[in-house]
């Protein structure tokens, strides 16, 4: 079993590469007009599967359309990770949309309304007692 030492050393070397192909290398108009930034990457213990989880900026379909476009793109990724990196075999990737920010913003938007409106009630409140 790998040691999670090693783990966290190959990811983040993963991360730094793939970032720089994402924005040197890939000559993808739609990644380059919007702002894609890898967020997590869940490298299995044997380094042989890597999920790439990324966000951007732009909407919904656009970022379906994104992670579809570097699926699609990502055997020259790897070859160019092959390039860039010394290992015995680069690991298999695959691109996930990362939906957890604009969950956790969604329930920050929640608990702001939700805050504002009983905000709101006690105001009614101290004006109906006055």
């Amino acid at each position: 079993m790998p040691n999670n030492y090693r783990l966290a050393k190959v990811s983040s070397l993963l991360k730094k590469e793939i970032t720089l192909i994402l924005q040197n290398d890939l000559e993808n108009d739609l990644i380059r007009d919007h702002f894609v930034n890898i967020s997590k990457i869940d490298l299995s213990g044997d380094l042989q599967y890597c999920k790439i989880y990324i966000t951007s900026t732009a909407q919904d379909k656009v970022r379906e359309e994104i992670v579809a476009n570097l699926n699609t793109a990502k055997s020259s990724i790897r070859h160019s990770l092959g390039k860039r990196i010394e290992m015995r075999r680069v690991p298999e990737i695959i691109f996930k949309d990362d939906v957890v920010l604009d969950k956790g913003l969604s329930v920050l938007k929640l608990l702001d309304e939700l805050k504002n409106k009983t905000q709101d009630n006690n105001d009614e409140d101290k004006d109906a007692n006055s």
